[in-house]
């Protein structure tokens, strides 16, 4: 049996030890809360950010389709200049083939020269006879690294001048190429002034095809003209209405831990579809007119389709959304930057954006 004092000891000490481990079990527990904290708040600022990306996601398509017509109204109108190719010829690049690599140096051949108290030696123990071999042995060396470099550099210049001569035969081609470009472009041009049809049809519809939509937007026109009447009509493929983005906003509800969509309603669907149809057949009118002379087209007609399923059918189909002309003088009379689209398409004769609602089919699945 332990003394009195001892045990007492004893018991301290277990009872120092057993204080330490609760310490340790709530130190452990307070930092296991603060983790779990700091997930938490960790998880929460992720679905918030995520929310806020999906939202500005949705602010870029809907700007991007706000801006349809505004976002042209600046840029310098397709010419026949720009049609024209410049040959790309980048200066010619040799590579490794461009240095030649160094010539050997007898330095790293020859024997070390003996100094010092070995040089005294070897004068009189016959070293001079073993470096003379040794020397022997690295002049052989040597002159077969010599040779071997003069080998190299041959077929180095030889592939130099292969090389060139690739460069220059591509270069004559891409000239070529441009040179038949250039000319097939200027007679275009030439006949495009005296209003043959096909040209003047050829350069509106390279004026289409360099005109950037968003994504999504079908890439579907063709293109006619009339040298009586000096009319371009076009029939253009338009966006469906699911371009408009069917989302409104998202947000973050915490309680539930889910991001929610909160609908765009039908009738701002609607509006906005309207406003992009009057803008992409503004947009089209103001590309064709900018680009070509007024003695060769003095007006321009617009006809739009979209491509859906009839909900009645199941079928295909491809309904005319809205048709309209304008003459050159009243469309440069109007300010394109500060018009409603919607309203000015119906100044000029187009659908009114009710009639354009309502004829508008429903969206493909």
């Amino acid at each position: 049996m332990p003394r009195s004092g001892s045990l007492s000891d004893w018991e301290r000490r277990l009872a120092a030890h057993h204080q330490d481990e609760q310490r340790l079990a709530r130190e452990r527990r307070q930092q296991e809360k603060q983790k779990e904290k700091a997930r938490q708040e960790e998880h929460l600022e992720a679905q918030q950010r995520a929310a806020d990306e999906q939202n500005a996601a949705v602010h870029e398509q809907i700007k991007s389709l706000d801006e349809v017509l505004t976002s042209v109204l600046a840029l310098p109108p397709m010419s026949f200049d720009r049609l024209m190719a410049t040959p790309r010829t980048p200066a010619f690049d040799p590579g490794p083939l461009g240095a030649a690599a160094p010539a050997p140096d007898w330095r790293d051949f020859a024997p070390a020269e003996p100094r010092g108290l070995r040089h005294l030696l070897g004068l009189f123990t016959g070293a001079g006879a073993r470096r003379g071999r040794q020397t022997a042995q690295a002049q052989i060396l040597f002159e077969a690294a010599t040779a071997e470099h003069r080998q190299d550099e041959q077929q180095r210049q030889q592939a130099l001048v292969a090389a060139k001569a690739k460069y220059h035969g591509k270069v004559t081609e891409e000239r070529a190429r441009a040179a038949a470009r250039n000319a097939y472009v200027a007679g275009r041009q030439s006949k495009a002034g005296t209003g043959d049809a096909e040209s003047v049809e050829w350069f509106a519809r390279c004026v289409l095809k360099a005109s950037r939509y968003p994504d999504g937007f079908p890439r579907g026109y063709q293109v006619t003209y009339d040298p009586d009447r000096r009319n371009v009509a076009v029939e253009f493929e338009l966006p469906p209405r699911s371009v408009v983005p069917s989302v409104r906003t998202y947000r973050y509800v915490q309680a539930r831990d889910v991001i929610e969509s909160l609908p765009r309603p039908d009738h701002e669907i609607r509006q906005r579809y309207d406003r992009l149809v009057a803008a992409v057949t503004l947009r089209t009118l103001h590309e064709i007119f900018t680009a070509t002379e007024p003695g060769v087209v003095r007006a321009v007609s617009f006809t739009g389709y979209v491509s859906t399923t009839d909900r009645a059918t199941g079928q295909p189909i491809r309904p005319c959304l809205l048709s309209v002309s304008a003459d050159r003088p009243a469309f440069e009379d109007l300010a394109l930057a500060a018009v409603d689209p919607a309203a000015c398409l119906a100044h000029l004769g187009g659908p009114a954006p009710a009639e354009t609602a309502a004829t508008e089919p429903a969206d493909r699945h």
